[in-house]
């Protein structure tokens, strides 16, 4: 894996995350233009249901890498455990998350600053683990799978969510012929350290794996305009100084080169559900 993906490297995350409203312009985006494949917390928490021995009677759920809180309040909603705890590197966006726990008041829901390499919760005291679209942050994701295996209580779950890849190829494509990035094709893949060729054997370091699901989430963007919102701050990109972080110049840029259509792009999304080594049979 090369030293420039930026998802492995620290000198990024400051600006990656530092500024809550970056990634919130970025999935604000994305979202708008789904078209297929089920919310992913939704989905992990049925998951939960579906394998926890216990579902209705859960204690302590943790969330790694929480970023706006969206998969802890599903959690707290959804299982009704007596805890959902998020755990994000980032304050600014544990700020956020907190902000959108308050206006739903009574879900049993904490925000924690904290590294998912060591995480700070005693050995055995978690009924459930999640961690969704973050251990690709991680340039030693078994490290990780690791202590989620010691912090798991003998009978919990874990579920593990990533990508594939060539998630998002498409787009790669357009910016190359968009005059954006001409290597835009030729970038390591973000996902690369956790993806959903590698998750389920990462997993099995650890854990003992139960299920492995693969699902295609598929996204139609408006046009220039409504992409544009998206690849301003998106990490894979070498743009230029004038167009990073500036959405009417990229639109600008593609309305050169490109007709103006509506762009469709798709992305693997795999879970894995797992279980600590020696819980029960």
């Amino acid at each position: 894996m090369s030293a420039t993906n930026p998802f492995l490297d620290p000198a990024r995350q400051p600006e990656l995350y530092g500024h809550a409203s970056r990634l919130v312009g970025r999935s604000n985006a994305l979202m708008r233009a789904k078209t297929s494949g089920r919310p992913v917390p939704d989905t992990i928490a049925e998951l939960v249901r579906d394998h926890h021995e216990r579902p209705g009677r859960l204690g302590l759920a943790l969330d790694l890498g929480c970023g706006r809180g969206t998969s802890t309040l599903t959690l707290a909603r959804e299982l009704r455990p007596s805890l959902v705890v998020g755990l994000d590197a980032a304050p600014a966006l544990l700020e956020l998350a907190r902000r959108r726990s308050r206006r739903v008041p009574g879900l049993p829901v904490s925000f924690l600053q904290g590294d998912f390499h060591q995480l700070p919760v005693p050995a055995g005291s978690c009924d459930v683990i999640v961690a969704a679209f973050c251990l690709y942050h991680s340039p030693r994701p078994q490290a990780v799978i690791a202590d989620i295996d010691r912090v798991l209580a003998p009978d919990g779950l874990a579920v593990l969510v990533t990508k594939g890849l060539d998630s998002y190829r498409e787009m790669d494509q357009l910016v190359a012929a968009g005059g954006l990035d001409a290597r835009a094709e030729q970038h390591e893949s973000l996902y690369a350290s956790a993806h959903s060729g590698n998750l389920a054997r990462l997993a099995a370091t650890s854990l003992d794996v139960l299920a492995a699901e693969d699902e295609e989430h598929a996204f139609t963007f408006d046009g220039h305009d409504h992409l544009a919102d998206y690849l301003a701050t998106s990490p894979k990109y070498h743009l230029s100084p004038g167009l990073y972080g500036n959405p009417s110049a990229i639109a600008a840029a593609l309305h050169t080169f490109l007709p103006d259509r509506p762009f469709t792009t798709s992305s693997l999304v795999t879970f894995v559900v797992a279980r600590p080594r020696g819980g029960r049979p």
